[in-house]
């Protein structure tokens, strides 16, 4: 009988490589596929895909697979790129790696795989998927630390049915040892962080090169304009560095922090005080929702959500749920919930869904 032929997306970081190397070890017919979504930039400063190319080659010769090289750049531009382009200029702060992975990871990737003969795909994502009743879940890794549903939540029933995640049941640090135990070359490269087109580049110099900038004032909420903003595209929800008022700092001195933005006048909110009443939220409405296995079956149930990737599961309810949004309570006030990002809802490890900010 003939072995499932599993097409694996190695980046050339240690995560993938792993991933490779178990469904080897499980008996699969493995073959590596490595995509290079960037090429504006792609330099040796900020986002070498070159030398991950290079890594990924010696993980895949290390392991005893084949690997191709594919060029996904001209789709992500288009169908990733652009979008955060128009999000930002909308005034929101997008997230591209959710995008990423619904358009170009578990699409575009798919459908190559198959057309290379893939029974399936895998990834290193920390991330589990099971089927009950016919229906496929996304469920959150065993190392809570490491969990990326939130970044998958957009996956339908057709992604998840083709889709394995070995590292599901795995810790990083169990990773980090099969890999340095198997002799793989890149067993302690430096985990990557951030947006790859981004790389550690300064975000505001970043955005600067496709966004005109549109300087404006900066206003308290009480009508006090306190200084001046380089762009309202270059700032966010909560965030405190790089305003440049600190001088302005009024009674006990606390920090200043972007609250909101008024689009209309070009200016940028802000106030005093980390547990400001104005970054606080108790309820938000999510649009352009995706529900992996079909829409919660409960409103007011108590569920679980995160209106960012690095954050506990705050308790909420569904208060509406239609075809197109949601609302959705919290049991505790939320900080900094920002039009832009997702908000993705759990029931216990279960990722049920979710939809962007509005």
């Amino acid at each position: 009988m003939a072995r499932q032929r599993i097409v694996v997306g190695m980046s050339g970081g240690v995560d993938s490589s792993v991933a490779a190397w178990l469904l080897k070890e499980q008996g699969f017919d493995v073959v590596g596929l490595f995509m290079k979504n960037w090429e504006d930039d792609d330099d040796e400063q900020y986002c070498n895909s070159r030398q991950d190319l290079i890594d990924a080659v010696s993980v895949a010769d290390k392991i005893g697979i084949g690997i191709e090289a594919v060029n996904f750049s001209a789709a992500y531009k288009e169908r990733v790129f652009s979008e955060f382009l128009r999000e930002f200029q909308a005034g929101r702060t997008p997230n591209p790696d959710v995008l990423c992975n619904a358009e170009i990871k578990f699409r575009s990737f798919l459908d190559h795989a198959l057309a290379m003969g893939a029974g399936r795909i895998a990834t290193g994502h920390y991330a589990r998927v099971r089927e009950v009743d016919g229906l496929f879940q996304l469920l959150k890794a065993e190392d809570g630390t490491k969990d990326q549903s939130y970044f998958l939540y957009r996956l339908n029933q057709a992604q998840l049915s083709k889709t394995m995640f070995p590292l599901g049941m795995l810790y990083k640090r169990e990773v980090r040892d099969i890999a340095r135990q198997a002799g793989l070359p890149n067993h302690d490269k430096k985990d990557s962080t951030g947006i790859c087109f981004i790389g550690e580049r300064p975000f505001r110099e970043f955005l600067n090169r496709y966004l005109p900038a549109d300087p404006g004032e900066i206003w308290t909420l009480d009508g006090r304009m306190v200084g001046r903003h380089m762009g309202l595209t270059f700032y966010t929800i909560g965030q405190r560095q790089g305003l440049g008022i600190g001088g302005q700092r009024d009674g006990d001195g606390d920090a200043w922090y972007v609250a909101a933005k008024d689009i209309p006048n070009n200016r940028l909110l802000v106030v005093q005080g980390h547990d400001n009443d104005a970054l606080l939220k108790n309820t938000l409405t999510g649009i352009d929702l995706n529900w992996i296995s079909g829409s919660p079956a409960h409103c007011k149930w108590v569920y679980g959500a995160k209106t960012r990737y690095r954050q506990k599961d705050a308790p909420c309810t569904i208060a509406r749920v239609a075809a197109d949004s949601c609302d959705i309570e919290f049991a505790e006030p939320q900080w900094a919930v920002t039009p832009g990002q997702s908000v993705v809802i759990y029931e216990s490890r279960v990722c049920l869904g979710g939809g962007i900010i509005q």
